[in-house]
């Protein structure tokens, strides 16, 4: 029987020591809701809004939307029968080139984002405004690598161009669809600083939600416009920052949103003007994919 006790007394110690060397700051004990919570960065006061009280119950603006999304949803359902995307089946079909986004007015500003790295402390800058005669987009700003003095953040100094993701109706997610066409074409004015295209496209599961496939874009600088055309089969894949060792090619038919990244590491202003954003089909490319691709169990 004592030996018994002895044994019970010993299995006892040893889970209170396990339990204090996995949580040394609690006195042995889990922390609550740890995994629960949103992460807020040091010095950013809490957000002590209830939830409910974020609900904006506007009748005329809820009908509003519904009317608008039931107008999307008709064209939609109207468009399937005149062929893919709306189109007839032959242009489909015949299609070499397709400009997918253009700049011939402030409202097409809308479908972009800027941002820096003043989201995290930083004391970058970006802003995005039609250019001249509003016939282009101009990103301009001032780039910055000064750490901000959190403690925690180590590298500073980038600003970014994104495409807002497609939406249908009802708010349902939409890709573009470029499998018809192997490159993307670009006309555009820099300042000769380098550049990183970013293309996203959708994925099985959701910790590939960061993954991204990346180019190189080197402008120019002066005043004269650059014709850049970049084949896909370039395009390498990484996820949040490093390149990733096992590569494949870009999924063309669910791509979800094109971006431009500037972190150079050169202090000072900037300025890209872009005219517009197409794909094209180069029937001299074809290359399927750049890079070696590498397979977990290799035959023999």
């Amino acid at each position: 029987m004592a030996l018994v006790t002895n044994r019970l007394l010993c299995i006892k110690n040893s889970r209170a020591y396990l339990k204090a060397s996995l949580y040394p700051l609690s006195n042995g004990a889990p922390p609550k809701q740890a995994h629960s919570r949103s992460y807020r960065r040091p010095g950013v006061p809490p957000e002590n809004i209830l939830p409910w009280k974020r609900i904006n119950l506007n009748f005329a603006k809820g009908v509003e939307g519904v009317k608008k999304h039931f107008g999307l949803l008709k064209k939609e359902m109207l468009g399937r029968f005149e062929g893919p995307e709306g189109k007839p089946l032959k242009e489909h079909i015949l299609e070499q080139t397709r400009v997918i986004w253009e700049f011939r007015g402030p409202e097409s500003l809308a479908q972009w984002v800027a941002s820096s790295d003043r989201e995290i402390g930083g004391k970058s800058e970006a802003y995005m405004k039609m250019g001249r005669n509003n016939l282009t987009a101009l990103l301009y700003g001032n780039l910055c690598t000064e750490v901000p003095r959190d403690g925690e953040t180590r590298y500073s100094g980038y600003c970014s161009l994104r495409s807002k993701q497609l939406l249908g109706a009802f708010d349902r997610k939409k890709h573009h669809d470029w499998s018809n066409f192997n490159s993307l074409y670009l006309r555009i004015r820099g300042d000769g600083q380098p550049w990183m295209i970013n293309i996203a496209a959708e994925t099985y599961f959701s910790h590939q939600k960061d993954d991204m496939y990346n180019y190189f874009l080197f402008t120019r600088g002066g005043p004269y416009w650059q014709d850049v055309k970049i084949p896909f089969s370039k395009f390498f894949l990484s996820s949040r920052g490093r390149i990733q060792d096992s590569q494949h090619p870009l999924w063309l038919d669910k791509i979800n949103t094109i971006g431009f990244t500037l972190g150079d590491k050169a202090d000072g202003p900037f300025q890209l003007e872009i005219d517009f954003i197409a794909v094209c089909n180069d029937r001299a490319h074809t290359e399927e994919f750049a890079y070696e691709k590498y397979k977990r169990n290799p035959e023999v």
